[in-house]
């Protein structure tokens, strides 16, 4: 195993590590919308928490040295499904064509008053 850990993203508030490589997956750790610098964004409208979530994701998949079509699955938290055309909207933009299996989960509420979490599973390249 080995463990993924961007310097370009803040060090996670829990006991888990960003991305584990097992083999030639790469597991992702949900990720919050918190900024590089660690500032929080809870405050920020869900277009902004979203952007910030998925760029937190690509960062974690290109430390890992893959890229956003070696991708296999992804789960997103959404503290509201009235949220669920708009992060699809965005996420279609930053995946271009590439298409995933994707699961999206309304939840009450999510850690620390954020509007969305991602995780996902990337297959590296050989």
């Amino acid at each position: 195993m080995k463990m993924i850990a961007p310097a370009n993203l803040p060090t996670p508030a829990g006991h888990y590590t960003p991305g584990v490589v097992s083999g030639n997956l790469l597991f992702v750790s949900g990720q919050l919308p918190v900024k590089p610098d660690g500032s929080h964004t809870s405050a920020e409208p869900f277009e902004v928490q979203a952007q910030q979530a998925i760029s937190n994701l690509l960062e974690v998949v290109k430390a890992a040295g893959a890229a956003v079509n070696h991708i296999v699955k992804v789960n997103v938290y959404i503290a509201g499904v009235q949220y669920w055309p708009v992060f699809n909207q965005l996420y279609a933009a930053a995946m271009g064509n590439h298409k995933p299996a994707r699961a999206i989960i309304p939840v009450p509420e999510l850690h620390h008053g954020y509007l969305v979490e991602i995780d996902a599973v990337a297959e590296l390249p050989q």
